[in-house]
């Protein structure tokens, strides 16, 4: 199903089903008493619907739920085609992972009705919700049965409306980073002031994401040595990675011809470029090799068949250079320095954890324009002047930089 048609649907639709909702769970709370979180909670759930990315930015607040609640399973409801991150991570057991196909009206229906009476048979005892005013999420948290729900509440925010029914809510703040409100929602569920927690523990954002995939050094060798074998442009050189691909919001993507620059000026220093994406991504690349006029640039679109290769592929080089996306968070879990580009959205909010990335912003005054309030519709037609106006020479310089003052990636795995 097209983005604009379910976001279509979860305005109109959405808001009617919410609306019902919220009025009976008022009526039904005349006689019920208001939920609490059990500290021996057993199984609670977790909604992540969006980009895979976020995945990586929820790292701390499933580390809290499990430190928290040692004894309960932590279910996960995603999408089925964002499934595979979670498997990588091992963030929970495959018996407690569930998804919903979007692929097309009918099946996410069937879906939605399959797995709400899977996990009302399950007795959830908590839900969260980390969509931001999704009515589809809200209205899942419901169906699931949990007494208790948390997520976000627009507060006063018109146009925003997806219920009353969150019983647990915390203001979705748009000054703070998406890792810390997810852990605010932690909080939320023995929060004492509810229905809104007012009073969330002061933290900085996450250092790291708290999620580690295991590799063996003989592992991360044998797939260099293949890569070597099947790029031998790239033997003896140091492998800088880039990402020019804008995935389903185009207006986050960097001029291609600022990055056929950078890539030229790094090939003229001697440094291999591997132009990284989907098998989607094989014109732009072959667009950019054309522009960039270099042995030393190779087509590694579609080239890595899972998260998995693609991390080991971000073991094997030096630096990535990527528009806002989920490569950028992925490569958290690896050794390699990323510089990311951020404009319709901020790196203030949804900035990759840890410390081995750069975050490249012109600071315009419409920048940032993608937000949960307007349901990242920009206005700006896609003439992104906030990406186009950074300049590739500065970014050049930099990665240059980098690269001259760094050793080269040494095949290692973590702790070894």
């Amino acid at each position: 199903m097209k983005l604009q048609t379910q976001r279509l649907i979860d305005r109109w639709l959405g808001q009617v089903l919410c609306g019902v909702v919220s009025g009976w769970v008022r009526l039904a709370s005349f006689w019920r008493q208001p939920a609490v979180m059990p500290q021996d909670a057993r199984h609670i759930l977790v909604i992540l619907l969006s980009e895979m990315g976020s995945i990586v930015l929820a790292g701390p607040m499933f580390a809290a739920l499990r430190q928290r609640y040692p004894q309960a399973a932590i279910h996960i409801l995603q999408l089925k085609k964002n499934q595979e991150v979670t498997r990588l991570l091992s963030l929970t057991d495959a018996a407690h992972m569930h998804s919903i196909d979007d692929s097309s009206g009918l099946t996410l229906v069937g879906d939605i009705l399959r797995v709400s009476a899977k996990l009302r048979g399950l007795g959830m005892d908590a839900v969260i919700d980390c969509e931001l005013f999704s009515r589809v999420s809200a209205l899942l948290s419901f169906a699931c049965g949990a007494p208790v729900r948390g997520g976000f509440t627009p507060h006063t925010q018109e146009g925003l409306y997806r219920g009353s029914f969150i019983t647990h809510a915390i203001p979705y703040n748009p000054y703070q980073h998406i890792s810390l409100q997810f852990l605010s929602l932690v909080d939320a569920l023995q929060a004492d002031s509810m229905p809104r927690n007012k009073a969330a523990p002061i933290r900085l954002v996450p250092q790291d994401s708290d999620l580690y995939v295991p590799f063996t050094p003989a592992e991360l060798a044998s797939y260099q040595e293949k890569l070597v074998q099947d790029h031998p442009s790239t033997q003896a050189k140091r492998l800088v990675l880039l990402y020019a691909g804008g995935g389903i919001l185009p207006e986050r993507a960097w001029p291609k011809e600022h990055y056929a620059r950078v890539a030229q000026g790094l090939c003229q220093r001697g440094y291999a470029v591997g132009l990284i994406g989907l098998k989607d991504d094989a014109a732009l690349a072959s667009h950019l090799q054309t522009l960039v006029g270099s042995d030393l640039c190779v087509d590694l679109t579609g080239y890595t068949r899972s998260i998995r290769e693609l991390l080991m592929l971000f073991y094997a080089a030096d630096l990535l250079i990527t528009n806002d996306g989920g490569p950028g968070h992925f490569a958290t879990l690896t050794p390699i320095q990323t510089m990311v580009f951020f404009g319709p959205e901020t790196g203030k909010l949804y900035g990759p954890l840890g410390k081995r990335n750069m975050v490249l912003e012109s600071g315009i005054a419409c920048s940032p324009c993608l937000s949960a309030y307007n349901h990242r519709l920009t206005f700006c037609d896609g003439d992104n002047q906030c990406l186009k106006r950074i300049a590739p020479d500065p970014v050049l310089d930099q990665a240059l930089a980098f690269l001259q003052t760094q050793p080269s990636a040494q095949v290692a795995a973590p702790g070894a």
